[in-house]
């Protein structure tokens, strides 16, 4: 993962598209591409526009939650993630980040139906 986010940044640009980077990786592997992820956004300044499945890694990384349904694809939600950087673990376990957390779960449920 590292080699294709470093392929993928070679050529200096302002928006990284992600889509599933981490979705075959141990959940040990995944959080550590997590923190560097966000430090390489701290660093560089670009927008990253990351498509993941699973709702804890979108609040840990975001400042804004988009959640979508299928059939049309349409977005059902926007959902600012208003919590400081850098996150750390100490976020992870915050109620701030469980009540984020259920929103999106929430909206996701919602989606579905």
């Amino acid at each position: 993962m590292r080699v294709s986010i470093a392929r993928a940044l070679i050529t200096e640009p302002r928006v990284l598209l992600m889509d599933e980077p981490f979705g075959a990786l141990n959940e040990i592997t995944r959080s550590k591409l997590n923190d560097d992820l966000l430090s390489l956004w701290s660093q560089k300044r670009l927008t990253i526009v990351f498509v993941t499945h699973n709702i804890y890694e979108a609040v840990y990384l975001s400042n804004r939650v988009i959640v979508m349904a299928a059939r049309p694809g349409r977005v059902v939600a926007d959902i600012p993630i208003e919590a400081p950087y850098p996150r750390t673990e100490e976020f992870r376990t915050s109620s701030l980040y469980n009540k984020y957390c259920r929103e999106v779960a929430r909206w996701l449920a919602e989606a579905i139906k």
